[in-house]
C-alpha cells in the first residue's frame, strides 16, 4: 500500500481505458493523495472481437468510447459478467476503493472492496430531489436506452427521457428544449462533461444535473 496517506482508487470504466475525458474532470475535485488505477472492461480487444458484443434485439445495451474516443455499444449482458472478474482481481490486489464509471445498472455484481457504483449514487440523489412530484428530465446516449428509462423512471415521479450522445452525434442542445418543461435535468451518463452541462443548462434555461461531478462528490468524502 502507498504510503503517505495516498488512497489507491481504481476507477472502472466499460470501455477502454484510460478515460482522460472523465478523470481530467474528476481528479481535481477529488484533492491530493489519489492514485489512479484506471481499468476497461474493452481493454485488451481488437475492433473486431469488439464488434460481436454489439446487442441484438431487444439485448439491454450500453454505449461507452474507445481509446481513441469511437462511440461503441455493447451488450450489457456479457459486460455484468466481465466487471465481476475485474471485480475480484481488483479484491485481490488490495486497492482501496473502486469506483464504476457507468450509470448502468448491474445485478448481482458486487466486490469486498468498498465500491461506487455510479448508478446507485446518481439514482438515489435524484429520487430524492424529485419528491413533491418534481419532474425530472433525463437524457441518455441512446435512443434504445429512452424506453428503458420509461418504464423505470428515476424517482417517484415519471421522467421525461430523451436521447443525445456524449460521444458521437451532436443534438445536445435540441435533447435540452426536449426537456425544457422538467423542473430540472439529469445527465445520466457518465461522458457528458462540464462542458456539455453548461450547453443543457443553457438551452433548457432548466437546472442540471451532471452524472460525474454527482460521483466525484461521493468519492471526495470517502478518501
Amino acid at each position: 500500500m502507498p504510503g503517505n496517506g495516498t488512497k489507491r482508487v481504481a476507477f472502472v470504466t466499460v470501455g477502454q481505458s484510460p478515460r482522460e475525458d472523465i478523470l481530467t474532470e474528476m481528479l481535481p475535485l477529488l484533492g491530493p493523495g489519489v492514485e489512479a488505477i484506471e481499468i476497461g472492461a474493452l481493454d485488451g480487444m481488437r475492433r473486431d472481437e469488439i464488434a460481436q458484443l454489439a446487442p441484438v434485439g431487444d439485448e439491454r445495451r450500453l454505449c461507452t468510447r474507445l481509446r481513441d474516443g469511437t462511440e461503441v455499444v455493447t451488450t450489457k449482458a456479457w459486460t455484468r459478467d466481465h466487471l465481476q472478474r475485474i471485480m475480484d482481481n481488483l479484491d485481490a490486489d488490495g486497492v482501496d476503493l473502486i469506483v464504476l464509471l457507468c450509470t448502468g445498472y448491474f445485478e448481482g455484481l458486487g466486490s469486498r472492496t468498498l465500491m461506487v457504483e455510479a448508478q446507485r449514487v446518481v439514482d438515489h440523489m435524484v429520487s430524492a430531489l424529485a419528491e413533491g412530484d418534481r419532474r425530472v428530465g433525463v437524457m441518455v446516449p441512446l435512443a434504445a436506452q429512452t424506453r428503458e428509462f420509461a418504464k423505470k423512471g428515476v424517482g417517484p415521479t415519471p421522467s421525461r427521457v430523451t436521447h443525445a450522445s456524449p460521444y458521437a452525434e451532436n443534438r445536445l442542445a435540441e435533447a435540452a428544449v426536449e426537456l425544457a418543461d422538467s423542473d430540472f435535468i439529469v445527465m445520466h451518463c457518465m461522458g457528458y462533461s462540464e462542458a456539455m452541462r453548461r450547453e443543457v443548462a443553457e438551452a433548457s434555461g432548466r437546472p442540471v444535473l451532471l452524472a460525474r461531478r454527482i460521483v466525484a462528490d461521493a468519492v471526495a468524502q470517502l478518501l
